[in-house]
């Protein structure tokens, strides 16, 4: 495969907005690309060289793509300078400075040579990325020079996300949806679509089913819905399992013999940053592989107290392990198991996992691993009762699942349902919403240069993101600042193209970040696109103040559309009332 034919396919879809025309092009190019390859076309299509917990970083800024650029055109760095002031985007000058047609070269080589560029590290590293760069601007026609450079900066800017890859996978085979079910499926377990790509096109549908869960890889995790109530949840489900809905930090662990690695929801690998739990499961965990579903909660060991979010985050950091150890002592409390010696567990009921979890980790009240509280229940008032206990004890409130619900990765579904602290005709829940812009600071916060966020929810439909809120509340004055720095490393010039807004900030970035946000109600909005349809208003957050930054969490993982209609309609519903109140009524009609 000719890396002239990826750039061509890449034009197209950076020239429609279009989800159905991005998909029939990305079908044609996956069907022309040899089985072999399919995984690098993914990888370079999500702007990467490899799954996202294991694929290596470039290691390239402005600058040497500069100097690249002047090597391999024999203009000065000034020159190049200019003009890339003039037009905005490395990968437009690397095109028009390209000497025209060049000797085709491959996607493959294309693929190793930026595998090269990211493992060049230590002395002399930043002449051998140059010296990479350089040769690949040599070799490349211009069109082919726009997209590598885009890549190498992280700036592919084509619109297009997992689902929609997802999507052209499935027409590339002439696949129905059972098939995309299949793909996605697939996916969740094993969070490579490069992989998923390379085993459907070249070993077949069928191969799908053999991908499951492995030790050191992430799956996508299992989400949970909305209910306003304990009797609405077991109107709902029925019989259920309750525990406790921990504010911590969602970890996967994976045990290999006595290796240890945790997994947050961005498939991050944050093992480094906790020892001691990465030593207790060793020592807990009697089952020679193993994966894991969790939470890990920092607490207060002299009153035993857990401690929110914004304490735990304070872990996840890459120096000063030691002291964060001793200031923040964590706990991780097992709720699901997913993988256990050499067998996928994720069709098996929720209860048959417990069981089997119980048998394979072994706590006590002082150990740093432990299994979470759960009670089985088809009583609204027992359920009720358990919930109030966890609210008590400074917990979220609780997660409500169907006893015989398998475990659907990547999913949000009702076999989970979370019940969380509040009972108001306003927004009961926090959501988390993806960062796409920012608007600059007035007044006291002119200093900071931000002022505001702009935010988005998902639409996994449409692979889009849909704003729904402004938020200038609810951080500090460092945190504001580390923020811009953080939104300023992936600003864009123009919209991204998979953001739909109708509202212009200062500064548009890549949905990248996601914020935990908090409001007194949804309303009905003519300024944001959240369930926008035609003519009407779409929705909003009404007074968002941010709770915390969710370093956690994937953009994919925001709160969808969908959620957000659902949420409105609890405002209204007269079965968001509270517990106690809908207890009266149930009780008075029954007389």
């Amino acid at each position: 495969m000719l890396m002239r034919e990826v750039a061509r396919s890449f034009e197209a879809l950076e020239a429609t907005t279009k989800r159905g025309e991005m998909e029939r092009t990305l079908a044609g190019l996956l069907r022309k690309t040899p089985g072999e390859d399919v995984d690098k076309l993914i990888y370079l299509l999500q702007g990467r060289l490899g799954p996202p917990f294991e694929a290596p970083v470039f290691g390239v800024d402005e600058r040497l793509i500069l100097v690249a650029l002047s090597d391999a055109t024999g203009l000065t760095r000034e020159e190049v300078t200019k003009l890339y002031k003039r037009k905005g985007d490395l990968g437009v000058v690397g095109q028009e400075l390209s000497s025209g047609a060049r000797d085709a070269i491959e996607l493959r080589e294309v693929f190793d040579r930026l595998r090269q560029l990211a493992a060049a590290t230590g002395a002399r590293s930043q002449q051998r990325k140059v010296a990479i760069v350089s040769d690949l601007v040599k070799r490349s026609g211009g069109l082919e020079i726009r997209y590598i450079l885009r890549i190498v900066q992280g700036r592919l800017r084509l619109g297009v996300g997992d689902a929609t890859i997802m999507d052209a996978l499935c027409s590339a085979v002439g696949g129905d949806n059972t098939l995309r079910e299949r793909i996605e499926r697939a996916y969740s377990l094993c969070s490579d679509l490069g992989f998923v790509g390379r085993t459907l096109l070249a070993a077949g549908p069928g191969e799908l089913e053999r991908i499951g869960p492995q030790v050191g890889k992430p799956i996508l995790v299992a989400l949970a819905e909305r209910l306003p109530s304990p009797q609405e949840i077991v109107r709902k489900l029925g019989r259920v399992e309750a525990e406790p809905k921990y504010d911590g930090l969602r970890l996967q662990l994976h045990k290999d013999d006595g290796r240890v690695r945790f997994f947050t929801r961005r498939l991050d690998d944050v093992t480094g940053m906790f020892p001691e739990l990465a030593e207790a499961a060793v020592r807990q965990i009697k089952a020679r592989d193993a994966v894991l579903d969790g939470e890990a909660v920092v607490y207060n060991p002299e009153t035993g107290e857990f401690l929110p979010f914004q304490i735990t985050v304070r872990r996840k950091r890459k120096h000063g392990i030691e002291e964060m150890e001793t200031r923040y002592p964590l706990r991780y409390f097992a709720f699901d198991l997913v993988y256990a010696d050499g067998h996928d567990l994720t069709r098996k009921p929720l209860l048959e996992r417990r069981r089997k979890l119980e048998k394979l980790l072994q706590w006590g009240s002082d150990t740093p691993m432990q299994l979470t509280e759960s009670i089985l229940t088809d009583d609204p008032q027992e359920l009720d009762k358990f919930f109030q206990d966890k609210v008590q004890r400074g917990l979220e409130g609780i997660v409500v699942k169907r006893p015989d619900s398998i475990y659907q990765a990547g999913q949000r579904s009702f076999n989970w349902v979370k019940l969380k602290r509040g009972y108001r005709a306003e927004l009961r829940d926090t959501v988390d919403l993806a960062i796409v812009g920012y608007l600059v600071g007035r007044g006291k916060r002119a200093k900071f240069g931000i002022g505001s966020l702009l935010a988005a929810v998902y639409d996994p439909e449409n692979d889009r993101y849909r704003t729904v809120t402004k938020i200038g509340s609810g951080l500090t004055e460092a945190a504001w600042m580390d923020l811009r720095r953080r939104l300023d490393e992936i600003r864009v010039e123009d919209k991204p193209r998979q953001v739909d807004s109708v509202i212009e900030p200062d500064v548009w970035v890549e949905p990248k970040h996601v914020v935990e946000v908090f409001a007194d109600e949804i309303t009905r909005s003519p300024s944001h696109t959240c369930g926008k349809v035609g003519k009407e208003q779409g929705y909003a957050l009404r007074f968002p103040r941010v709770i915390s930054l969710r370093w956690d969490k994937r953009p994919e993982d925001a709160t969808t559309e969908r959620e957000v209609l659902a949420m409105h309609r609890m405002q209204h519903n007269t079965a968001a009332e509270s517990p106690q109140r809908a207890g009266q009524r149930e009780r008075g009609a029954a007389a």
